[in-house]
């Protein structure tokens, strides 16, 4: 006779392990700009000196064509030439950046961490930035020994700097994310900086008015606007604000598409 054996007990299902919480916002820009800052320290410092150097030489080739003291033409180099230090390395080298990190699958390593997206973007493009406010002040402020400008005014470049590095920013990672090959990355990074120097350093009024309706496509026109209107005896601090705020928009609204950008190509 065969005895039947009973079935041994089920064993108790295993609960699936839970998932570390993803990693806050905050935290990760910290992190991210920390490391990129790191990372720039020694690479970026002689670029930010030769973007110095180039808009020093920029104010010295202009004051040869612009009369110096309080008239428009000169409040536009001076400002424009501060900026252009900001749009070398903010929108030229990070759109390089991206593009590279794409073209050599950097960009996977990115992808696999706990970080949002957005921190990637935004950590990048602060730790450029960062580095351009030494370059700014100096530019500005040997803009207004050269033409006679009041200095009274130049911590607004405190504002000016970030509001224009973000929007430059912005549009360098967006330039260098979705350009198909590194080499178009450099072209438009390159393509970029020149649009800011020759509109953004040009006096408005000289310009014809369908290169005007591009200067205002650009988003560091405003921050030029804002500085340049600081070189009065009286600025009209309303028109400074206005176009401090058009800034800060600018750069909420390219940041977001360098995030959108950043989504789409670690897909």
């Amino acid at each position: 006779m065969t005895i039947l054996e009973a079935p041994a007990p089920a064993a108790p299902p295993v609960p699936a392990a839970e998932l570390a919480p993803a990693a806050r916002l905050l935290p990760s820009l910290a992190a991210v700009y920390r490391a990129q800052l790191a990372r720039a320290r020694v690479a970026r410092i002689p670029l930010l000196f030769v973007a110095t150097f180039q808009s020093l030489g920029i104010l010295v080739m202009m004051r040869g064509v612009v009369e110096p003291g309080d008239n428009p033409a000169a409040h536009a180099v001076v400002a424009g030439s501060a900026v252009l230090v900001v749009a070398f390395v903010a929108l030229n080298l990070l759109a390089q950046y991206f593009g590279r990190l794409r073209a050599t699958g950097g960009l996977d390593h990115y992808a696999t961490l706990p970080v949002p997206p957005a921190a990637v973007v935004l950590g990048a493009a602060g730790a450029y930035a960062s580095f351009t406010l030494p370059g700014s002040l100096v530019t500005a402020a040997a803009g207004a020994w050269l033409f006679d400008l009041p200095i009274a005014h130049l911590w607004v470049l405190l504002a000016v700097v970030p509001l224009a590095g973000a929007a430059l920013s912005g549009l360098g990672a967006v330039c260098g994310l979705l350009a198909p090959r590194q080499e178009i990355a450099t072209l438009l990074g390159q393509l970029g900086m020149s649009a800011a120097l020759l509109l953004g350093v040009l006096p408005a009024g000289n310009l014809p008015q369908p290169v005007t309706w591009l200067r205002d496509l650009l988003p560091s026109t405003y921050g030029v606007e804002a500085l340049a209107r600081t070189f009065t005896a009286s600025p009209d601090w309303a028109a400074v604000l206005g176009d401090l705020g058009v800034c800060a928009a600018v750069g909420l609204c390219s940041l977001t598409a360098a995030t959108w950008a950043y989504r789409r190509a670690t897909r």
